[in-house]
């Protein structure tokens, strides 16, 4: 897999690391398909861009990607435009940290279909194209996350447990069509989906030590993606962690999990 002159689409390029994805394929790239729901950030970013990169030709598309018919609108819409897809990152993505008894039900539903449904479906989408034009790639984005069961942002985790499980079936699905497919899983970044994430009264747990640059997570990704690798933890710590996770008992996983920080409850 070489991203030199790929025609790339990148979901949740907005912000954060879908953002970064576009600014550091854009002086490999030919073509960058950017997605996401926000038009104005979608257009200052290709603004942004094309002044830097002005023999790149970039296509914003508004689109949310949690509602099926226009997710499912995506491949034809760039077909028509003469985009020719080899390289599908699916980033977008949503979180909701807090006890799940106590979640907003139009909270969770867009998660799922983000996080799951969305990536599931615009790969399935995109196969076609990405079989024709290989050798190509699909780097979805996990978490570390994904490799554990985790209180109060158990829909969350289990979502990316499901993309890593998913895109590794996939790889070997994949691979005698050329296809590479990768999978990326950072620990804690510093973008504003913390932010977003959060309910009032809750914070995220917090591992200052194990924080990444965005624009080194990203690298790592783009650089999982070319060297043919499976999945990318970024960083020492965050390899370190998911190898520990993986190494031990799952009922000693849940005494660990069980003995998270967590705020103060009201007894009624």
């Amino acid at each position: 897999m070489n991203l030199k002159d790929c025609t790339a689409v990148v979901t949740g390029a907005s912000s954060g690391l879908g953002a970064e994805f576009a600014r550091q394929l854009a002086p490999l790239a030919k073509a960058l398909a950017l997605v996401a729901r926000r038009e104005a950030e979608l257009i200052a970013l290709g603004e942004e861009l094309h002044r830097t990169h002005p023999a790149l030709r970039i296509v914003t598309v508004p689109c949310d990607l949690a509602d099926e018919e226009q997710r499912g609108q995506l491949p034809g819409h760039l077909a028509s435009l003469g985009l020719r897809v080899n390289v599908l990152i699916n980033n977008a993505g949503v979180g909701d940290y807090g006890p799940f008894a106590e979640g907003a039900w139009p909270r969770i539903a867009p998660m799922l279909d983000v996080n799951i449904t969305a990536l599931t479906h615009l790969t399935h989408l995109f196969l076609p194209d990405l079989k024709t034009y290989a050798p190509s790639g699909i780097l979805n984005v996990s978490s570390l996350a994904g490799e554990m069961p985790i209180p109060d942002f158990a829909v969350y985790a289990a979502g990316k447990a499901y993309v890593s499980r998913f895109s590794e079936a996939l790889r070997l699905e994949l691979r005698a069509d050329g296809i590479a497919v990768c999978v990326l899983c950072p620990g804690p970044v510093k973008t504003g989906f913390g932010a977003v994430a959060e309910r009032p009264g809750e914070t995220t747990p917090k591992m200052s030590s194990a924080y990444l640059t965005k624009e080194r997570i990203v690298r790592a990704g783009l650089f999982g993606l070319e060297k043919g690798r499976a999945r990318v933890f970024p960083g020492i710590i965050v390899r370190a962690t998911s190898l520990l996770v993986n190494l031990l008992p799952m009922p000693i996983l849940r005494v660990v999990m069980g003995r998270r920080p967590r705020r103060p409850r009201s007894v009624l």
